[in-house]
């Protein structure tokens, strides 16, 4: 029983900590957007709406919003050509992080996904 306890307390931890670095990531992630919306973004606007990382902290995914302005893959495609230049940028304002993890990027299409459930709906 108490080997449970504390596998479980284990695993909270964990989870808690990847919780709060998982935070900080997508806040910088976020300002390192808006502050170089023009050479990464292409002038889009882009909101970081989920960031995972994974258990061992090594790789992290970071889903983007990205609204007015070039097609979303090609927005993408240049933030991912920039990958590791914006984590070199969040490890240096990051510098109580011994490691960074790993960012790869992916598309959010949930809001496109609710709004196309919405459609359907008012339609039926």
């Amino acid at each position: 029983m108490k080997t449970a306890i504390t596998i479980l307390t284990f695993v909270l931890m964990s989870t808690i900590r990847q919780s709060k670095i998982e935070g900080v990531i997508q806040e910088e992630l976020s300002m390192l957007f808006q502050r170089n919306a023009r050479d990464l973004c292409l002038g889009a606007m882009v909101t970081v709406t989920i960031v995972r990382v994974s258990p061992d902290l090594s790789s992290a995914k970071c889903y983007l919003s990205i609204f007015a302005g070039p097609p979303k893959e090609d927005v993408l495609k240049n933030v991912e050509l920039n990958a590791a230049r914006i984590r070199g940028d969040v490890g240096r304002r990051l510098k109580n992080m011994k490691h960074i993890p790993s960012l790869s990027f992916y598309i959010d299409d949930s809001l496109d996904y609710a709004t196309k459930i919405n459609d359907l709906l008012k339609k039926g």
